[in-house]
């Protein structure tokens, strides 16, 4: 898996130097430059080619757009799973919270039930076969 997005990246890489290198050549445009030119622009029609082969290498890649908004405030990418793994364990205390409410509402229910109807609750209780509360 590492291998295929290495081989992406070293292609991203070479691309980007080369279209840096174009820039220069550009900027300071002589006559007697337009081979190097040519050269540099074959070579990046060569290096969107090579791109283009390793789409397929990527294709099963999914990438959530919550990434893209990290790296668009300028956030490392990396934090995004550090964030939602943050988000998840606040959820699951939230929740653990709230099954300990019910369970305490479900005793304190099942509680002032016996009080109000204990031959009712000792049959659902002999049903169940529970003699606990909760």
């Amino acid at each position: 898996m590492a291998d295929k997005f290495e081989n992406l990246e070293q292609n991203l890489e070479l691309f980007i130097e080369n279209t840096r290198q174009i820039g220069i050549t550009v900027s300071d445009f002589q006559p007697q430059g337009q081979s190097v030119l040519n050269q540099k622009l074959q070579g990046m029609i060569a290096g969107l080619q090579d791109i283009d082969k390793l789409k397929n290498q990527v294709q099963d890649v999914q990438v959530p757009l919550e990434v893209f908004e990290y790296i668009d405030q300028g956030k490392n990418p990396q934090l995004y799973t550090k964030d939602c793994m943050e988000k998840a364990l606040s959820k699951n205390e939230s929740v653990k919270g709230k099954i300990d409410g019910f369970k305490k509402f479900k005793v304190l229910l099942i509680l002032e039930l016996s009080k109000t109807f204990p031959n009712e609750m000792a049959k659902y209780r002999a049903v169940r076969g529970d003699d606990r509360l909760v």
